[in-house]
């Protein structure tokens, strides 16, 4: 089968480069010329381990292209997927649907047969609506389906995120819907991956239910933290003591800084918008937002205190270490790294930071921040050493080497990779999160 993918971002790559690895026909098509130019060259413009050489498979094979003409992309398509981005509104936080829109006109304009136009971008519930209004719209001749597929993967995980799903969900109105899809994803019925058809507008609000419910575990779990400081208990326990109930589950139960990334922050504020407009309230993912949106600033303050207080930290240095929201992926989106250095920078912090992948997008966001070469470059003469993101590379750091760099022995480990009693034997001033 044909299928196109307009967008070639995170979610259409990805998808359009696994399609192709299924055995489809895939066309990835976006109109930035120069994003194309380069995945032509097979460079990829997102760090998602694995996908280089996915796509450079399936490009040697002839069964992945790229253009940035939708008209001949989409010509012959079965299935024409909607991948393209749906970023916070500017003043009202609702989702912007205008480059989703923007694509179901130019669809609807050069659709050349019988086909499914598929949303995969995360879009607020009613969206197939309207894309299916401005394809009636059009007077096709053809049978053009709408249909919701909404994506679940995790960065740094996504090949085998889309490989081996834990559900497949499709909101299908139509039999053709629904037979095209099947045919998708036929595919991966060799690992008996479930596939649940529900109605188009249970779908669109799966995705962001969802997001929202992993929000909130990750931010109860953090607040459960801050109690663990208080109270003198062990959050690591108390996160594997919940996390053993099967009705719990041990998974986004990791006390941290925060949550950041492409989806939750946008997510959950596209939710609290679509209840809003519906007065259906959902008071608990209004706190999950202000909740986090306030811990980020209160990490920083956290650092601040491992090195004296804000009234002594003017003129001391701090190293991050680890700048995108989460490791295996150079997203800036949200990180909690941008609040925890902004917060030492107006104190007066002079702060250096190195990231595996993830500087050449934070320099615009941090510009006041020095980016080193490499994490002990980072370190050199450090008031405090702070790990925000846990990459692996930060998991067995030469602390022998660190201490004898740093200008002090002042380690601030926001993701509680290391051992206190370890690293306290070592010689160090240790911090961590809801541990004593």
């Amino acid at each position: 089968m044909k299928i196109a993918m307009v967008g070639s971002g995170y979610v259409g790559l990805v998808s359009g480069a696994c399609f192709a690895d299924f055995g489809h026909d895939v066309v990835c098509i976006d109109k930035d010329q120069s994003k194309i130019d380069r995945l032509h060259e097979g460079v990829m413009p997102i760090y998602e381990p694995g996908l280089d050489a996915l796509v450079a498979s399936n490009v040697a094979s002839g069964r992945l292209t790229f253009t940035t003409d939708l008209a001949e992309g989409i010509d012959g398509a079965k299935a024409i997927f909607i991948a393209v981005g749906t970023p916070s509104r500017r003043g009202d936080g609702h989702a912007d649907l205008s480059y989703v829109h923007a694509v179901a006109r130019e669809v609807a304009e050069h659709v050349s047969g019988d086909a499914v136009v598929v949303t995969k971008s995360t879009v607020p519930v009613g969206t197939g609506d309207e894309v299916e209004r401005i394809l009636a719209d059009s007077n096709t001749p053809f049978q053009v389906a709408v249909v919701s597929n909404p994506e679940f993967l995790r960065e740094g995980a996504a090949i085998g995120d889309f490989k081996r799903p834990d559900r497949i969900v499709i909101g299908a109105e139509t039999d053709f819907g629904r037979e095209i899809m099947n045919e998708v994803y036929r595919p991966l019925f060799l690992n008996e991956s479930p596939i649940m058809f529900t109605s188009r507008r249970s779908a669109e609000l799966i995705k962001y239910a969802a997001n929202a419910f992993l929000a909130t575990k990750i931010t109860f779990i953090n607040e459960m933290a801050d109690l663990c400081e208080k109270v003198g208990a062990d959050v690591q326990d108390v996160s594997r003591g919940i996390g053993s109930d099967g009705r719990i589950g041990p998974k986004f139960l990791h006390a941290g800084p925060g949550y950041g990334g492409s989806c939750f922050p946008k997510d959950t504020l596209a939710l609290l918008k679509t209840a809003e407009d519906y007065d259906s309230p959902v008071r608990i993912v209004e706190a999950v937002v202000k909740v986090n949106d306030s811990r980020k600033r209160a990490m920083g303050r956290k650092v601040l205190d491992a090195i004296g207080g804000m009234d002594n930290a003017r003129g001391k240095k701090v190293a991050l270490l680890g700048l995108t929201f989460k490791p295996d992926t150079d997203d800036m989106r949200d990180s909690p790294a941008i609040a925890v250095a902004q917060t030492l920078i107006d104190a007066g912090v002079e702060v250096s930071a190195y990231d595996p992948e993830g500087m050449e997008l934070a320099r615009p966001l941090l510009p006041k921040v020095h980016m080193a070469d490499d994490p002990y470059a980072a370190i050199e003469n450090a008031d405090a050493v702070t790990i925000v993101t846990e990459w692996d590379a930060f998991r067995a750091l030469d602390l022998a080497r660190v201490k004898e760099l740093a200008k002090a022995p002042v380690l601030v480990d926001l993701r509680n990779i290391y051992n206190p009693d370890e690293v306290r034997a070592r010689g160090f001033d240790y911090h961590s999160i809801g541990r004593a």
